[in-house]
Order: structure tokens, then C-alpha cells, then sequence
């Protein structure tokens, strides 16, 4: 591209920073990915975002690494924290902060801020270079049915059950989906309903006096799984066992990730459940209901029944419920074609690092 003007120096210092952690932020030949983070951040917040890293830091550590005024670094690092433009925690010596990546992290974080501007930056981006980073293994989601959409006796982990994974945590929030949000902003809004995106967390109260998060309990919770799904919504969850603290429920015309499959023609954008769908075949009476709720176009009519096209199939089981004939459900997918989810969110960054040749040695 061509030479960066002075101000978006500290753009393009983020830009690197954000592309070296495993989840991706892929460079452009015009600059776009530049643009997008000048409408994020002041250059004095991107320069300071370019200094953290992934494992949180209190202000003292970073004030020591960075050279900055303490006091002016507080009310920096405080204020982006509330944007949603880098993380916020408990740390050991107190409250901490650092790196986000753009997706999932940044760009998810600014539901409350989202205007037209934002909405067309993104989609620029995403279509220039940012479905680039889909195509890098493993996937940053993976598809989670509800259990009860599996057939009675077959064994499910805490973490393949999205009903499981809403039950072990102890704060449940909703909030709008920015990507159905963000298409809507570009006049491409599809659909399927907005208010079901899921935050979830370890301890309760956490979402009680969110600005943007309405506080939910675990009952409202399930509903809104149900009510997802019944609109026809794949469930996608962050791609490791441990520390799921978001259900995204997704669609194929809005969504950041499905929208790699469905208009980038991108295989294994997502991470597929263990399970796959099976149908009965004394049940089936060739109705084909159920095929307009597969986005998947894993459902095919044979010449008495519905067949299952196992490889388009993703194991999400939002088509089960939709039977009259209940002649569909869901079942383990033999162990050949299991594919391991990572254990811990580190496990699935080490992975993603080797695919990509990183050494997170920098950003960790």
C-alpha cells in the first residue's frame, strides 16, 4: 500500500499487534483495516492497546513496560475498558488489563456503539481481507446442539450441550447480535431476530448493571436458546472445552463466521459438533419441512425420504424439533470423524499459532 500519513502510525503498529495473535487480522492493500481501528481508537489509545498484551496487567506493570504517567494511564486504560476496546479483570495484585483480538473481542465489544460508519467499515473489511483469517485452522467457533435434540441414551459432555454449558454458569445475559446489527446498518438486514446473542459468566450478578447486557436467569436463559432455534439459529460457542462465556446464535446471511461458508465458499469455517443428523426412516413421510431450517443444504430429498448429506452436516440440530414426524435427531458421529476440541483457550491458541507460524512469546 501506499506510504501510511503520520497520524495512522499508531494504526498500523495495532494493526501488526492484532494480526500476530492467532486470531488473525489480515492486512489490506488500501489501508481499510487502518481506517477501521482510526474510527476505534484515538492514535494515543491505539499506540497504548499496541503495548498490552493478552495476559492481563495492572497499570503498574504496564506504566513500567510502557514508560507512561501513571496517573494518566489509569483513566486511559479505564475508559477504553468501558469502550470494549481492550480487556478488563481481576488479576492477583488487583484489577487488570490488556489485548483484545478484533474477532471475537473488539469488534463484538462495540454493540453499544455501532453506527452506518462502523457497520460499512466492517463489511469493506470483511470482504477484503478479514474472511481470510476463517480459512486458518482450528476454527474460533464451533457448532453446540441442545441436548435435547440428541437421541435419548447417547451420551453428551457438559461442553457439546449449549442447555449444559447455559446451566453451569451462574450469570446469563442477552444482547442484540452486532452482526445482524451491522447488516442492517448497510440496508442487507436479514430476518431472523436480533435480541438472542448470549453472555454468560462464573459469577452471579455480573450483568445486573451492564449499559449494554440485559441480565437474564437461567430459565430465560434456556427460552432464549429455545427461541433461537426455533427461528431456524445455529448455536456456535468459542472453540475450546473450558471457559465458554458466549452463545452466539447465528445465521448464514448475517453472521461474521457462517457467512464464510455461505458467500466465501470457505470449508470448515466452523467446528462441527461430535454429532450428526440421522433420520428415521418408518417415520419420514417426504413432507420436507425440515429443510428450510438447514443453512447447511445438508438435507436432500431421496426418492422416499429426506436423506442427510453428512458432510455439509454440522451437527447442529436446529432442523430436529422442526419434524412433525419427530424422524429427525441427532447422533455421535463415528470417532474417525470426531474432531478433538481443544481443551482451554490456550490450548486452542497454541494450535492456531502453529497453524499460523506465530511465536506468542510477544503477546502472551
Amino acid at each position: 500500500m501506499d506510504r501510511i500519513p503520520e497520524n495512522l502510525e499508531a494504526y498500523y503498529s495495532l494493526a501488526k499487534r492484532l494480526d500476530a495473535l492467532p486470531n488473525g487480522y489480515p492486512a489490506t492493500t488500501d489501508g481499510i483495516e487502518l481506517r477501521l481501528l482510526a474510527h476505534l481508537f484515538t492514535p494515543e489509545e491505539a499506540d497504548l492497546a499496541a503495548s498490552l498484551h493478552l495476559t492481563l496487567e495492572t497499570p503498574e506493570q504496564i506504566a513500567e513496560h510502557t514508560g507512561q504517567d501513571i496517573g494518566v494511564l489509569k483513566d486511559r486504560l479505564r475508559s477504553m475498558a468501558r469502550k470494549g476496546l481492550i480487556a478488563a479483570g481481576r488479576t492477583p495484585n488487583g484489577l487488570g488489563f490488556g489485548l483484545m483480538p478484533f474477532v471475537v473481542g473488539i469488534y463484538e465489544a462495540q454493540i453499544g456503539r455501532i453506527d452506518a460508519e462502523l457497520a460499512q467499515l466492517f463489511e469493506d473489511y470483511y470482504r477484503r481481507a478479514f474472511y481470510q483469517a476463517l480459512t486458518v485452522q482450528p476454527p474460533v467457533h464451533r457448532v453446540v446442539p441442545v441436548n435435547e435434540n440428541v437421541r435419548l441414551g447417547m451420551e453428551v459432555q457438559p461442553f457439546e450441550s449449549a442447555s449444559q454449558i447455559v446451566q453451569r454458569a451462574q450469570a446469563w445475559g442477552v444482547l442484540d447480535c452486532i452482526c445482524r446489527v451491522q447488516k442492517a446498518l448497510i440496508g442487507q438486514a436479514c430476518s431472523h431476530p436480533v435480541d438472542v446473542c448470549m453472555a454468560l459468566a462464573p459469577s452471579p450478578g455480573v450483568f445486573d448493571h451492564h449499559p449494554v447486557i440485559r441480565p437474564l436467569s437461567m430459565q430465560e436463559a434456556l427460552e432464549t436458546l429455545t427461541r433461537a432455534a426455533q427461528a431456524g439459529l445455529v448455536h456456535t460457542v468459542s472453540n475450546s472445552q473450558e471457559g465458554t462465556w458466549y452463545i452466539c446464535n447465528c445465521c448464514t446471511c448475517s453472521c461474521g463466521v457462517l457467512r464464510g461458508m455461505a458467500e466465501m465458499g470457505i470449508a470448515n469455517v466452523v467446528a462441527r459438533s461430535a454429532f450428526v443428523n440421522q433420520v428415521d426412516a418408518d417415520l419420514c413421510n417426504a413432507c420436507q419441512t425440515c429443510q428450510s431450517y438447514c443453512q447447511f443444504e445438508a438435507l436432500q430429498m431421496g426418492e422416499l425420504i429426506m436423506t442427510v448429506a453428512a458432510i455439509r452436516c454440522v451437527g447442529c440440530g436446529v432442523c430436529v424439533p422442526a419434524c412433525p414426524e419427530e424422524a429427525l435427531s441427532l447422533v455421535r458421529r463415528p470417532m474417525e470423524e470426531i474432531v478433538a476440541v481443544p481443551q482451554s483457550e490456550n490450548d486452542w491458541r497454541q494450535a492456531r499459532a502453529a497453524a499460523r507460524h506465530l511465536d506468542l512469546s510477544e503477546v502472551l
